[in-house]
């Protein structure tokens, strides 16, 4: 179990209790089933929603919470630990909502944010494109203005919720004038043009729908564009600076299932007459995952709280995200080998969880990337700060 939490507030610390005891007894036991049959989660976001955990960082006038980003990311964290699914579902939805919480207008707060904060409705981002993934400012699905509407063609890739969202926050292009010819829409998924592919064929995180959608003819409300013509691209940006957090705290709280189960499994299987973790080897090797899963931990929840106090935190976020999932795949891949022939099979659940751990490596920016935002921030700010 992850070390005792110093958490700001006995309300955090009650929160935090509650996701635990949701995790245990609603999450943790159909996970397995839900990700063997590929079945979506629905009815868990709505438990999510009632209870206060779809809104954590957004302000209480529209149904949030209104915490620090240090305790919204340890709430992830937790989900991830029983469900990866529910955890990056959380965290998208999540980012889904930034655009509109913070360059929409009063009105458009009002109108839609309780909804989607209350769990009632269920959030998409989508920016990729099939041949616009790291290179993001390439994207070509085009908005015409057309009246009191923008007539939306082309298509996203790789959305997660894809087909299962109600809503789509969707970079578009209004402009031929490159990343600043990007604009954000706010896309109901019930608009008469809007359609979904049949799912992608994962290697994981299969009760997670991930879908292109298609635009064809799409009208949408111009009162559906968040912040101006034009912005699309820097919206985008810093949700997904926001966004690599929480895939920062998905990784970890991954990881530390895989360790806990390597660890129940090293105490209870015996060799030669001794427990298995009592052998110097495989030992080390254990204490080299925790290593890993705390110094992640430690690593996003300083992006964190840079972030909490309104300090610059990007190349922080990109840290975080880069070394959290990396450390995942590495935790889950030495789960693996500490059960041996058992870790391979499906009766653990370690052998899902290494399957899980690739994908946070890949989305929000994939590690690569990740290395090229730390470069550049390094080349462009003070290295202290």
């Amino acid at each position: 179990m992850p070390a005792e939490r110093l958490l700001p507030t006995t309300e955090a610390e009650d929160l935090l209790a509650l996701t635990r005891e949701i995790a245990r007894d609603e999450l943790a036991p159909v996970a397995a089933e839900y990700e063997e049959h590929e079945r979506f989660p629905r009815e868990q976001f709505r438990l999510l929603g009632r209870s206060g955990l779809l809104g954590l960082p957004y302000p209480e006038e529209w149904g949030g919470s209104a915490l620090p980003y240090e305790v919204y990311l340890q709430v992830l964290e937790e989900l991830a630990a029983a469900w990866m699914t529910v955890g990056v579902g959380v965290s998208v939805h999540t980012m889904s909502c930034y655009a509109l919480a913070r360059h929409g207008t009063e009105e458009q707060r009002a109108r839609f944010l309780p909804d989607m904060l209350g769990g009632d409705l269920l959030g998409a981002y989508a920016l990729s494109e099939s041949h616009a993934g790291s290179d993001a400012a390439a994207l070509t699905t085009r908005a015409r203005r057309e009246g009191d509407d923008y007539l939306v063609n082309g298509a996203k890739a790789w959305i997660t919720h894809g087909g299962q969202a109600d809503f789509y926050t969707t970079m578009v292009r209004t402009s031929d004038d490159g990343a600043r010819g990007i604009s954000c829409l706010l896309v109901d998924a019930g608009t008469p043009g809007v359609e979904f592919t049949p799912p992608e064929r994962k290697m994981g995180l299969t009760g997670s729908s991930t879908t292109q959608v298609l635009f064809s003819g799409a009208r949408v409300p111009t009162d559906r564009l968040l912040g101006a013509e034009g912005q699309g691209f820097k919206i985008a940006l810093s949700a997904l600076n926001s966004g690599r957090l929480g895939i920062a705290a998905c990784a970890v709280g991954l990881a530390q299932a895989a360790l806990d189960e390597a660890v129940s499994y090293a105490k209870q299987r015996t060799q030669f007459g001794r427990t298995i973790i009592d052998f110097q080897g495989l030992g080390f090797l254990l204490a080299d995952m925790a290593a890993a899963v705390e110094s992640a931990r430690a690593t996003y929840l300083e992006a964190a709280r840079r972030r909490d106090r309104g300090l610059p935190f990007v190349r922080q976020a990109s840290i975080a995200k880069l070394v959290a999932t990396d450390a995942a795949m590495k935790v889950t891949t030495d789960a693996v080998q500490v059960l041996g022939g058992a870790g391979y099979t499906r009766d653990f659940p370690v052998e899902r969880y290494l399957r899980e751990a690739k994908v946070p490596q890949i989305f929000e920016g994939t590690n690569q990337i990740q290395r090229v935002v730390i470069a550049r921030q390094l080349r462009e700010a003070d290295v202290t700060g």
